[in-house]
């Protein structure tokens, strides 16, 4: 009796397939599912740990990204799909699971595929960084269009292998796109200033740059901004097309400084004195390495001094060598003419009492401006 309460059980159908169908597909479901988790996990771990030994192959890179890129829900999808196997279903039901399925497949190969340009085009920034800043606004361009092609690609597959009309979509898209396009303008105002920084290259990343009353160096061009890092530390955004559209200084593409600098000494320093400044100048700038010597002459008589004009320059564009040069200049100007006994001049105002009286008993003072 029992034997043949079983039996029934066991034949017992549900959608078409015996209870022995469903539990067979069942364990063959948790099987595959539960194998292809271990197995995609040893993989990743493995190819990871051959890329961070190999750190010079961008191909065990690439791989362990797109071996990252692999989706749960399409191991669990893979899983059913080898457990229906094993059951009988109607047509119409087999048909969507295939469909299902394909379409899954599809939107996997779109991710493997993002992640290992995405992986691919990393390693090639991080090297242009250093040897071709250049190129980085380029590859950042090209990185977000080859995106848009994989899924443009992805979605018209997913379609066609639905059974949807592919070439009517296309059309309507087209109209549709001049809306979208007018309803956009900034936007892709934006994004046509990112294609002309690419290609014209105005500036690159890693330049400092000097945009209104903005300062900073660029950390990143991508599609709709720019992003600058300022010298008090915050990240400034700027529109691209804004930032076109602004007078730009690139001290980035500065090679060399030009340093141009006033001395006023007294106007009772002997001639002979006067003769040595620009001599002495000269040799006290020559002396620095990182600095080429142009001219030194006696300016001007002014106001309270005489004044000198020094011209050099810095071969370096950074800050920081123009600002030790020149103070070991000043340090050194300040020395010499203290040991000449030649003496800065700085504004006075000198009193000279006059011989006589004025009206009244007052003493006649006359002013004058004199170093």
């Amino acid at each position: 009796m029992e034997e043949a309460d079983t039996g029934e059980a066991i034949a017992y159908e549900l959608i078409g397939n015996s209870l022995l169908a469903w539990a067979t597909a069942v364990a063959v479901f948790v099987g595959v599912w539960l194998v292809l988790t271990v197995a995609h996990r040893v993989i990743r771990n493995r190819v990871a740990m051959l890329a961070a030994s190999r750190e010079d192959v961008v191909a065990l890179h690439v791989a362990g990204a797109a071996v990252g890129a692999t989706k749960g829900w399409f191991m669990f999808l893979l899983a059913v799909l080898v457990a229906s196997r094993f059951l009988d279903w109607p047509a119409g039901v087999g048909e969507l699971i295939r469909h299902v399925l394909a379409a899954a497949l599809v939107f996997q190969a779109g991710f493997w595929g993002t992640a290992a340009l995405g992986a691919f085009l990393e390693r090639r920034r991080k090297h242009d960084l250093t040897h071709d800043p250049g190129a980085v606004a380029a590859l950042d361009f090209l990185a977000f269009v080859l995106r848009i092609v994989i899924w443009a690609i992805v979605i018209l597959v997913v379609l066609e292998t639905s059974d949807i009309p592919v070439t009517p979509l296309i059309a309507g898209l087209g109209v549709g796109g001049i809306a979208v396009a007018l309803a956009a303008q900034n936007i892709l105002g934006d994004l046509f200033a990112s294609l002309s920084i690419v290609l014209d290259k105005p500036f690159v990343v890693g330049d400092f740059l000097a945009v209104g009353d903005f300062l900073g160096s660029v950390e990143k061009v991508g599609i709709k901004t720019t992003r600058l890092r300022s010298l008090s530390g915050e990240q400034v955004v700027l529109a691209n097309a804004d930032l076109l559209g602004s007078r730009i200084r690139n001290y980035g593409r500065m090679y060399e400084r030009r340093v141009v600098f006033t001395l006023r000494v007294t106007y009772q320093t002997p001639p002979e004195k006067l003769k040595t400044i620009p001599p002495m100048i000269r040799e006290i700038i020559e002396v620095e390495p990182k600095a080429r010597f142009d001219r030194a002459h006696f300016k001007e008589y002014g106001e309270f001094a005489l004044l000198f004009e020094v011209v050099y320059y810095v071969l370096s564009p950074d800050f920081n060598v123009y600002m030790d040069i020149q103070q070991r200049v000043n340090l050194e100007i300040g020395a010499r003419f203290a040991a000449l006994g030649i003496e800065f001049a700085y504004p006075t105002q000198r009193l000279l009492v006059a011989g006589g009286t004025a009206s009244g008993g007052v003493p006649l003072l006359e002013k004058g401006g004199s170093g």
